[in-house]
């Protein structure tokens, strides 16, 4: 599972117009999953990015997490986080199929929730515009199959 993670100080996701999530600071999160995810590295990137300390605190150092700051995060499903650009057109098979990755992103989320963090989303496999305010900038990608 792959997430690219973007501060930011607002952000929202639209699907035929209509707004489907809205947040101030946060998180925009784009998740993208690949054949063989399990829940637990959907579990493994939400304790990751619910506890990444990359928010001013008083001193002004990066030292606050998403819940310690006031943040919520954005997250939109992104199945292009696994394309393989060896040619010139994309090619997507590394994508888990559309069934077991709906179940994988909604576990990510509510495991994010469960670590006390308000989540909106997108629309999963909806044809979405999304819009931001990319605060530092702070881009942050990580991988499930990185563990250290």
């Amino acid at each position: 599972m792959r997430a690219i993670v973007q501060r930011v100080s607002c952000a929202e996701v639209r699907v035929g117009g209509r707004a489907t999530g809205t947040i101030g600071r946060g998180f925009a999160v784009l998740l993208g999953v690949t054949h063989g995810d399990t829940e637990a590295d959907a579990d493994y990137l939400a304790d990751r990015i619910a506890g990444m300390r990359v928010f001013a605190d008083a001193a002004g150092k990066m030292n606050l997490a998403l819940a310690a700051a006031g943040g919520a995060a954005l997250v939109v499903s992104q199945f292009t986080l696994y394309a393989d650009i060896s040619q010139r057109r994309p090619s997507f098979v590394a994508a888990a199929a559309p069934a077991p990755a709906r179940q994988l992103y909604a576990c990510f989320i509510s495991r994010l929730r469960a670590r006390d963090v308000t989540v909106e989303t997108g629309e999963f496999g909806a044809q979405m515009e999304l819009t931001l305010t990319n605060d530092g900038p702070v881009t942050i990608i990580l991988d499930s199959r990185d563990r250290r």
